[in-house]
């Protein structure tokens, strides 16, 4: 099972370069994301194994923490490290962190 880690865990880890999968639904990521994160929906991971980076951790966050521990544990069973980010979008935004709305790609 992935291991489950915590939003300040999440924005050192973005200050230092870090890869973050944003797995909800494009108009979520829209309404607002952790910055430099990359969207791909949950039901599309599988189908976009290879645009996601085997060389570095993957921080997978969703709105509440479920959809992301769901992807992580896909990730880990398919080779790579990644990591689900507790609370997700709902606890960042929460928490007062910076926020993104740049479209879904």
């Amino acid at each position: 099972m992935a291991e489950e880690v915590s939003i300040n865990e999440l924005e050192a880890a973005i200050a230092q370069g870090a890869y973050v999968l944003d797995v909800r639904e494009a108009w979520e990521f829209e309404s607002g994301h952790a910055p430099t994160a990359h969207h791909i929906a949950l039901n599309s991971v599988p189908d976009q194994l290879n645009e996601i980076p085997k060389d570095q951790q993957v921080w997978v966050i969703c709105q509440s923490g479920g959809r992301s521990m769901t992807a992580a544990n896909y990730l880990e069973a398919n080779g790579f490290d990644a990591v689900s980010v507790a609370g997700g979008t709902g606890a960042w935004i929460g928490a007062g962190k910076d926020v993104s709305f740049e479209a879904a790609l």
